[in-house]
């Protein structure tokens, strides 16, 4: 029997060391990509490794074109909007859940409702208000536009609704405000939650790219979509320059690389807290 086990076992490492394999794959083939020549990259069978790695490809890809700067503006624009939407997602999570007052069911039923509008469809309007208030092509439109989030209030929600309510009920008893309530004993409550929500928040918004390109017209406030494309398309690099192309892919989804395994304990840190707290 114990044979088996090891056996079972060995497959179930066997099969998850080769989704990890073919996952990988791609930010591998990406990265050495940038160390091939043309010829290298398209010939067939594929070549793995090159012969005589380019290695400085990637500092000719990086001063192509001012990466720094998209790199720069969407990092700090991300965690702007990351601020914001943990702030507003809270507070009004709070609210639908551990509040009473009279349009509460209506409050929580507009969230729902949102949650299942495609973000397309209020570009138009989103446009139109900020061409109002001449927030166009600035980096306050590209943070203010973005600073409410509806998946994030119902991911605030559905936390907040695991914790019991006489926890908040004590709390108003001893003469704790509102804001105490949330910010002492719910959201550390929730901390992994948010933890989640921050990273998905931030790789989402750095990646972003329809809505800056639509409201930012300024070579400076491009993020790195949109100075990613300028590079393929503008700088005449489109199928001419394929392992420079491959570089600033390489360098520009770095920090978020890092990012992932500086969080990944947090990540799965959140996931046995709630299968803790269901279980519980």
């Amino acid at each position: 029997m114990r044979a088996w086990d090891r056996a079972g076992t060995a497959l179930r490492h066997a099969i998850l060391l080769a989704i990890a394999l073919a996952m990988a794959f791609p930010f591998y083939w990406m990265a050495t990509s940038a160390l091939k020549t043309n010829d290298e990259i398209w010939s067939f069978p594929p070549v793995l490794w090159p012969d005589s790695p380019q290695w400085g490809q990637y500092a000719e890809a990086w001063v192509e074109a001012p990466f720094w700067r998209y790199m720069a503006n969407s990092a700090g624009v991300a965690l702007a909007i990351v601020l914001l939407q943990v702030i507003n997602s809270a507070m009004m999570a709070y609210a639908v859940t551990h509040m009473n007052f009279r349009l509460q069911r209506l409050f929580s039923g507009a969230i729902l409702l949102g949650f299942m509008i495609p973000a397309t469809a209020v570009y138009l309007p989103g446009y139109v208000v900020l061409s109002k208030l001449q927030l166009l092509d600035s980096y306050a439109g590209l943070i203010v536009s973005n600073m409410v989030s509806v998946f994030a209030i119902f991911l605030a929600r559905q936390a907040f609704l695991q914790v019991s309510h006489e926890l908040i009920e004590a709390g108003q008893i001893d003469g704790a405000s509102h804001g105490r309530i949330l910010w002492t004993i719910l959201v550390p409550l929730t901390r992994p939650t948010f933890a989640v929500m921050a990273l998905i928040t931030f790789i989402d918004q750095y990646n972003n790219y329809f809505w800056p390109s639509l409201i930012t017209k300024s070579p400076e406030l491009q993020l790195v979509s949109a100075g990613l494309r300028s590079f393929f398309v503008e700088g005449g690099a489109y199928g001419l320059k394929w392992p420079l192309i491959m570089a600033a892919s390489a360098f520009t989804i770095a920090p978020l690389l890092l990012l992932f395994l500086l969080t990944q304990r947090t990540i799965m840190n959140s996931f046995n807290l709630s299968a803790g707290a269901a279980k519980g």
